[in-house]
């Protein structure tokens, strides 16, 4: 397995998804509450890197069994990067295993540093992380998909960075809990946004394996309807958050970019065509996930 192959089977495209709620967690803790831990937040980052490659690496290595027992040869030796590049399906076992271990150790070694609530909120996620793709009924094939994508690669990922920052001087209440949800509501909605793009360019191939995803239910022209609330949604989130001070006013910079969210938005609904288009919401994840961090950033850094 060459790097080429190997950054295509972990989708280090999408590692967008999770890195960029980080730094909003760590400059969120900055902001308002002024702690930051950089040793527990390292640690946690090349954590979270890890275990967020060995889920992906997971997705692909269930979707290509999956093929094979309903025997959909083509989206197997075609689509899938297993097939396609003719990957041992063992060692890419074993790849996913070592990935998942590593990150568990380093999260253990997290839980001795911060306590025992990063323990429940790490469970939680690695039951997310396996069950999104394994399992009889994965997550990503019921209409439950977008939902756990969003609240696990945004919020929880921002909430655990969050508490490592504030841990162990000051507790999680549920009102920090709750709050959370503004400042990274944005980011949050545009990640449950790019999955149901991905769903609604596989509507086809989805039936063909036996997936029911929220596409299913609603139809194609609801789903549109819902991809563009979810952006709407994560707008108004944001604009909240600085409302209640949540965030620096500085972050109302990140409307700046809805022109270019708008015309990505009008040329998906128009087709949505895997090959085609579905790279517009990976575009308009990447436009809001920097122009969001870097937008608090410059408020955390020059107070405003």
């Amino acid at each position: 397995m060459n790097l080429k192959v190997f950054l295509e089977l972990v989708e280090i495209k999408a590692k967008t998804a999770s890195i960029f709620p980080f730094l909003l967690g760590l400059l969120y803790s900055a902001y308002h509450f002024k702690q930051v831990n950089l040793i527990s937040s390292l640690i946690f980052f090349i954590a979270m890197l890890l275990f967020n490659m060995a889920v992906d690496i997971n997705d692909n290595y269930q979707d290509y069994k999956r093929a094979q027992r309903h025997h959909a040869d083509e989206f197997r030796l075609k689509t899938n990067v297993i097939g396609v590049n003719h990957l041992s399906i063992k060692a890419v076992g074993r790849l996913m295993v070592s990935f998942v271990t590593i990150s568990a150790l380093l999260g253990i070694w997290l839980v001795s540093r911060s306590g025992w609530l990063l323990l429940i909120l790490g469970i939680f996620c690695f039951a997310v992380g396996y069950l999104y793709a394994g399992g009889a009924k994965p997550l990503s094939a019921l209409p439950l998909g977008e939902f756990f994508s969003g609240f696990t690669m945004g919020y929880m990922i921002f909430l655990i960075t969050l508490y490592l920052n504030l841990a162990p001087q000051k507790s999680l209440s549920w009102l920090i809990v709750w709050q959370a949800f503004l400042p990274i509501g944005l980011l949050a909605l545009a990640i449950a946004a790019l999955l149901l793009a991905n769903n609604i360019c596989d509507q086809k191939e989805d039936l063909a394996l036996n997936r029911r995803t929220i596409v299913y239910y609603l139809g194609k022209r609801r789903a549109l309807i819902l991809f563009n609330l979810l952006y709407l949604l994560g707008f108004v989130s944001l604009v909240c958050a600085v409302w209640l001070n949540l965030l620096p006013k500085m972050s109302l910079l990140t409307l700046l970019v809805i022109p270019i969210i708008w015309h990505n938005l009008k040329a998906f609904n128009a087709k949505q065509v895997k090959k085609e288009t579905f790279i517009l919401a990976v575009k308009n994840l990447l436009v809001l996930s920097l122009s969001c961090t870097v937008a608090v950033a410059l408020g955390v850094l020059l107070h405003i």
